[in-house]
């Protein structure tokens, strides 16, 4: 189907909004008429506990739940479908590894993460350490978010890195790590891959055999799905060595008064209640995007990023972060203004209805790497205009205006 922008947008509620430009999908995306239809016509007609009971409802529950997972599994394009675990959102996958994968580590051992994480890679490998005695160990970057993979070399030398944790995209920068380079190299160390994909994931294809990742976390919520759900894949081989993360109902085979021995995978990771819905409207969300090609999503979102370079450049007093080429850039572009705190400046611009963020955008690490202690952020979707990207322009320059 082609990407008729004007269309796309009737079919985001929230956007009928007068009044307002929403430039915040790298924080989380609106969602589709299509994804709110499917949720409530799940809590209208079929809902009940999947996995459960022997009911219709408890049948229809199922069947949507697993159904869900195999749309996640074509999505990534994972070998198999157990290799899909559902969590509430990508930061309790990563977590899910940490706890579990890395409660095997050993104090020799060493996590490599690079300073353009989120926090949500890099605290649980700090809480990893604590645990066991692992260390966090850092990929360098330059002034640009570029990887330096000499840094990432000296660190795979010493021999101790047992996993390398890297996003896929940056939430700040828009910069795309070389992730088959970076999992070829890591490999071939005796290390595993993570990758946290929570931006990459509704901004490209992601193909986890041909990137031949260990690990892949993704959040519901930022490819116009739902929030309260998340998506662990891990090849199979690696979650069927894992122990449970969580205890409880589901995850269980048998429970004895001296012990339990746990289900099978994926379920081992789905302790309790599962969000049966969230991943209903996950699936929607995926074959309501599977409706546009890639291609042409991607060419909308850089001609937007390329816009915004343009109106951001033309401002007095704003510098922008990151890769100096606009084609290097996905989803987002940070920026600051001289003699405009982020936060004042997204104020006085979320007064005027346009909506962005400000902050160290959980990347506290990547901030004192580039010398500044917060940023304000454009992101965009697929429903932005070339219209929305020029208010920010006056509308930042009135601000400025303000504090001259």
């Amino acid at each position: 189907m082609a990407l008729t922008i004007p269309a796309i947008r009737r079919q985001f509620p929230l956007l009928a909004r007068e009044d307002l430009t929403y430039l915040d999908t790298a924080a989380t995306a609106q969602k589709p008429q299509a994804v709110l239809d499917a949720m409530r016509e799940f809590y209208e007609r079929s809902y009940a506990n999947p996995h459960r009971g022997m009911h219709i409802l408890a049948e229809e529950a199922t069947v949507a739940f697993e159904d869900a997972r195999k749309s996640v599994q074509r999505f990534l394009n994972a070998e198999h479908l157990e290799e899909i675990v559902f969590t509430k959102n990508c930061t309790e996958a990563i977590n899910l590894v940490a706890r579990s994968w890395g409660s095997q580590l050993k104090k020799k051992d060493a996590i490599a993460v690079s300073l353009l994480e989120h926090h949500s890679n890099i605290v649980p490998w700090f809480q990893c350490r604590e645990q066991t005695g692992a260390q966090v160990a850092w990929i360098e970057i330059d002034d640009e978010g570029h990887i330096l993979l000499d840094s990432l070399d000296r660190l795979l030398a010493k021999g101790d890195v047992k996993l390398v944790a890297i996003t896929a995209l940056s939430n700040v920068l828009g910069v795309r790590p070389p992730l088959e380079e970076i999992i070829c190299r890591a490999h071939a160390a005796g290390a595993l891959v993570l990758l946290d994909a929570a931006q990459a994931a509704g901004h490209g294809p992601i193909d986890v055999q041909k990137l031949d990742c260990d690990f892949l976390a993704f959040s519901g919520h930022k490819i116009y799905g739902p929030t309260g759900i998340g998506v662990l894949y891990a090849k199979r081989e690696i979650l069927e060595a894992m122990p449970p993360f969580l205890g409880g109902g589901k995850m269980i085979r048998e429970v004895r008064e001296d012990g339990f021995s746990p289900a099978d995978i994926p379920l081992r990771f789905e302790a309790g209640t599962q969000p049966v819905a969230e991943a209903i409207g996950l699936r929607a969300a995926i074959e309501w995007g599977e409706q546009f090609t890639w291609k042409d999503r991607i060419a909308h979102e850089r001609e937007l990023l390329k816009r915004a370079t343009s109106v951001l450049s033309g401002i007095d007093g704003v510098s922008l972060l990151g890769p100096r080429s606009v084609d290097e850039r996905s989803s987002c572009i940070s920026f600051t203004v001289e003699g405009i705190h982020p936060h004042d400046l997204t104020d006085i611009l979320g007064r005027k209805g346009i909506c962005m963020r400000a902050g160290h955008h959980c990347t506290q690490p990547l901030h004192r790497r580039l010398g500044i202690i917060a940023s304000t952020r454009l992101s965009v979707g697929i429903y932005n205009t070339l219209e929305e990207i020029d208010r920010v322009g006056p509308a930042i320059t009135d601000a400025r205006a303000r504090f001259a």
